[in-house]
């Protein structure tokens, strides 16, 4: 290792960059939130670089490179980093086990999906930045940190491995898992997601507002008609099926 580096700094690095731009524009709360990317040493061995306990709660978002962990996915040993192993490491290594594609996962308390969370509602899936996660589902409550929890999530990744998705959990925040060359990209792509839905979560909101008010007849997207309250109350997906995301669109 050259002096002065410490190990895999380009991904720690980058790693808090995204806990501070993620708690400074709430998108988590103290409460927590957990982020994971995998990576490659030169030899080709899998390491996990992950946010420590606490980055929200003591930390408030502020970490150094240096307390970012490197930990080993199947052992969990930590190999280098300031902080104590999250308890949420299961659900992590569980979802990254479920689906070798995944890149990286990224769990928040953004507040808006929270909603629809704690409602135990699927989400409507309305924008056109958001049409890649596809059909956004609200899992069974399964409590924090729990071997449930990360069962839950690996039999949910194993029954669809289309990637990337967002998941809703319930009472507890929302599951982005995506894809991409190798973990920054994933982690960049999850940080895109997390932010679009969020603006998505209140659109939908808005529109269920609008159909109780008899303004509008049902949810819609680019120009469709998509649901109604009735699906979202019975769980029947909605998002804009009749229109297919090209590679890379998520954005403008």
């Amino acid at each position: 290792m050259t002096k002065g580096k410490i190990l895999f700094e380009e991904e720690r690095k980058a790693l808090a960059e995204v806990v501070e731009l993620t708690y400074y524009r709430k998108n988590t709360n103290t409460a927590g939130g957990n982020f994971s990317l995998k990576t490659v040493d030169e030899e080709g061995r899998e390491y996990l670089i992950m946010t420590p306990s606490m980055m929200s709660e003591t930390y408030h978002g502020k970490l150094s490179p240096s307390q970012i962990l490197v930990v080993d996915p199947d052992t969990w040993e930590v190999y280098s980093g300031e902080g104590e192993l999250t308890r949420e490491i299961n659900m992590h290594t569980a979802a990254y086990r479920a689906n070798p594609e995944i890149k990286c996962v990224f769990h928040a308390h953004a507040p808006n999906a929270m909603f629809w969370a704690t409602s135990h509602l699927d989400m409507p899936n309305l924008t056109e930045a958001t049409q890649k996660v596809k059909y956004i589902k609200v899992l069974d409550f399964e409590p924090n940190c729990s071997p449930e929890l990360a069962a839950l999530v690996s039999a949910e990744i194993k029954k669809d491995n289309e990637l990337p998705k967002e998941y809703l959990l319930d009472s507890h925040g929302v599951l982005i898992i995506t894809p991409g060359n190798d973990g920054l990209e994933a982690l960049y792509k999850a940080i895109s997601i997390l932010d679009t839905v969020e603006w998505n979560a209140e659109i939908a909101y808005k529109q269920t507002i609008f159909q109780q008010l008899g303004l509008l007849d049902g949810y819609y997207s680019k120009g469709f008609k998509v649901g109604t309250i009735e699906d979202l109350v019975t769980h029947n997906p909605i998002w804009n099926s009749q229109y297919k995301a090209k590679v890379g669109e998520i954005s403008d």
